[in-house]
């Protein structure tokens, strides 16, 4: 799917809304992993290094996140990410 699927319309938390529900309709465990690795690093961006440092400790802490993935910097940071999904799954903003 090319850039005309009209995603790059859509806010980061809604990017992140729209690949984590596709990832869990398919059961894609290895999004969620990729998920999990990507946010310590997007955390530690933004400056939360004590947010980075458990989520690199705890998989609890990964699955809370997984959440919060879609909220503010974070969300912005991880974007490219979810555009990459999305497009990669055919999936347009409607």
């Amino acid at each position: 799917m090319s850039d005309d699927d009209r995603l790059d319309e859509l806010s980061s938390k809604e990017l992140h809304d729209r690949a984590v529900r596709y990832a869990l309709r398919h059961l894609d465990i290895p999004f969620f992993f990729r998920l999990m690795e990507a946010l310590p690093v997007a955390e530690a961006a933004t400056g939360d290094i004590d947010g980075a440092e458990a989520d690199a400790l705890t998989l609890r802490a990964h699955i809370d996140d997984v959440t919060d993935a879609g909220q503010g910097e974070v969300a912005d940071l991880l974007r490219p990410m979810y555009l990459e999904y999305l497009r990669d799954h055919g999936v347009a903003a409607e």
